[in-house]
């Protein structure tokens, strides 16, 4: 065997193992598996192929998700609401015929000039009556209390109630919202929608999928998005004293591209979705280089068990299926290439150094014949 030979095999040796050897993060099968059997003790985990039937067991999983939605338990007050006087609120009390006990400062003065304030222990003051106690009461109640209470001062007095201002009952909006203010409660029942409307809607960022309401210290994670492409009223909670809305932003939904993809980088998910097709869409597809890439998707369950999913982009229907795979927030999608694609990278790589030795050996092997060696 020549010198020429023995260097030909010794370069088509080194390039056999080149792939295994080439940099960047190599994924196979196999060894995922392998490793979930050895390190985490898991014997049955294994990686998921996408296909129809796992996306139509994401769909069923999305129902029985939004069949297990906690309802709102106060939706029962919405078919006779009635607002409940409330410390700091002002009432407007008019007896009909006695102009010195309605507007007692004038007449033209307005009706929270002329109102009685509910103080801080629940109580008001009214000529003839004294203190009453009216927090907790609605109005109808009060009226019906200050006429039994006037009857000894007044004949057949004729007594009407209102609130003038409401100032007692509020709620905190706050989070990704044009205007993130107090809200008071008044005589219309306040929904979660009613309280975005009047806080100027979500702003570009919001992630209406994730409303966080906070009652009585205990936090409770609503979908509003499912409340307005689907009607699902369980997420629309009515709005009570002391409640706290806080809309969350995109900036926490987010998918992480890595590997064989043109741009990789950090995906945003738009108002809390985001599909496998939009994310490789996103990163301008796969790189140019890469031969029959397999996309792998890695998630950390809350359960703290990862699950990875498979998706053979060879495949006819795989682009398909990708428009179809909903993501999750904090999902990984790595795109993988093949063993061909990294022979061919090392290949380019190292092809310059080889010509160099290449064209050196050729110059001395030259030499030497001219020579006679």
């Amino acid at each position: 065997m020549t010198q020429r030979n023995t260097f030909a095999l010794l370069l088509a040796a080194s390039l056999s193992t080149a792939c295994s050897l080439a940099p960047g993060v190599h994924m196979k099968d196999s060894e995922v598996t392998d490793r979930a059997h050895e390190q985490q003790g898991n014997d049955e985990f294994q990686i998921q192929v996408v296909s129809p039937f796992l996306i139509q067991r994401f769909a069923k999983e999305y129902k029985a998700e939004v069949a297990a939605r906690q309802p709102d338990p106060n939706a029962a007050l919405l078919k006779d609401y009635q607002y409940k006087v409330a410390p700091h609120d002002i009432l407007s009390v008019i007896v009909w015929d006695h102009p010195e006990l309605t507007s007692p400062t004038g007449q033209y003065r307005s009706p929270e000039e002329n109102g009685q304030l509910v103080y801080a222990d629940g109580t008001m003051f009214y000529p003839f009556v004294g203190y009453l106690h009216v927090a907790g009461k609605t109005v109808i109640e009060i009226q019906r209390e200050l006429t039994g209470r006037l009857k000894h001062a007044i004949k057949d007095p004729q007594v009407s109630v209102r609130v003038a201002k409401f100032l007692g009952r509020r709620v905190e909006m706050a989070g990704e919202v044009r205007s993130p203010q107090t809200l008071y409660l008044d005589n219309i029942p306040l929904r979660i929608s009613d309280a975005l409307v009047k806080c100027g809607g979500f702003v570009k960022d919001s992630n209406p999928a994730e409303v966080t309401l906070i009652r009585g210290g205990k936090a409770t994670l609503l979908n509003l998005m499912s409340y307005y492409e689907e009607g699902d009223l369980k997420s629309n909670w009515l709005l009570l004293d002391g409640d706290a809305v806080h809309v969350g932003s995109m900036s926490l939904s987010q998918v992480f591209v890595f590997g064989e993809v043109k741009s990789m980088g950090t995906r945003p998910m738009f108002r809390g979705r985001l599909s496998l097709a939009a994310a490789l869409g996103d990163s301008s597809g796969f790189d140019y280089t890469t031969m029959r890439p397999a996309v792998y998707v890695l998630r950390q369950e809350p359960n703290g068990k990862p699950e990875i999913f498979r998706l053979d982009v060879a495949e006819a229907d795989s682009l398909i299926l990708a428009a179809q795979f909903p993501l999750k927030p904090r999902d990984v999608v790595f795109v993988a290439t093949n063993d061909l694609a990294r022979m061919n990278r090392v290949i380019s790589q190292i092809l310059p150094l080889v010509n160099t030795i290449w064209q050196t050996w050729s110059m001395i092997y030259t030499t030497k014949t001219q020579i006679g060696f």
